[in-house]
């Protein structure tokens, strides 16, 4: 069984290491899963917007990067940028953590409790001059994304939108995955779907 489970796992990281490899090429699709709450019917004549900072926001140094990505995605919603003449205030926030794969196999894994690899293997005792981590070992490049949208009326202060977009996959370059997560949380603005829905986004081009 243990066999079985480690051919799997090597198939599986010569599948994506090729997915990733011709991504470019072939495209990725994101599977987001998008919840919005709009309380806009359609969007006014003049519908521009300045980005607003969290106090946690201002002295982040990433956050006008956040910003950037997030605003062709606004752009393709409907709002234009104006600092001088808003008539809504934009709030944009980005998550990635990595995480365990769920395609690890905790049986081969070197934290395994059983396994070779575990932590009172043979592997584990012969390279302890590793720091207990064995040489080459590969591991699964996963991540867990979030991005947040809030739009505010300027004149009232009141919150007439806000969505949130999460994925959970394989590496990708983040300035790519974050700002299609940007457009696939503002699928449909104003007129948003009610209720939790997945939004799959197009990267690069499919062939044929």
């Amino acid at each position: 069984v243990v066999m079985i489970r480690s051919w799997l796992r090597f198939l599986f990281f010569v599948l994506l290491a090729a997915g990733l490899l011709s991504a470019c090429a072939t495209g990725y699709l994101l599977d987001n899963q998008v919840q919005s709450f709009s309380g806009l019917q359609a969007l006014p004549p003049n519908p521009t917007y300045r980005f607003e900072r969290l106090p946690s926001q201002q002295a982040d140094p990433a956050q006008a990067q956040i910003e950037a990505l997030a605003d062709p995605a606004l752009f393709r919603a409907g709002l234009r940028r104006d600092d001088a003449a808003p008539r809504y205030s934009v709030q944009v926030a980005a998550r990635v953590q990595r995480t365990v794969s769920p395609w690890a196999d905790p049986w081969f894994d070197e934290w395994g409790p059983w396994g070779g690899w575990g932590p009172w293997g043979p592997y584990r005792l012969r390279h302890s001059a590793f720091g207990g981590r064995p040489p080459g070992r590969m591991e699964e490049p996963w991540h867990q994304r979030e991005v947040g949208i809030v739009v505010r009326e300027v004149s009232s202060g009141k919150v007439v939108f806000e969505s949130r977009a999460i994925n959970d996959g394989p590496w990708l370059d983040n300035n790519v995955a974050l700002s299609a997560m940007f457009e696939a949380g503002l699928q449909g603005f104003p007129n948003t779907p009610p209720g939790p829905r997945r939004v799959d986004i197009q990267l690069g081009q499919r062939k044929g």
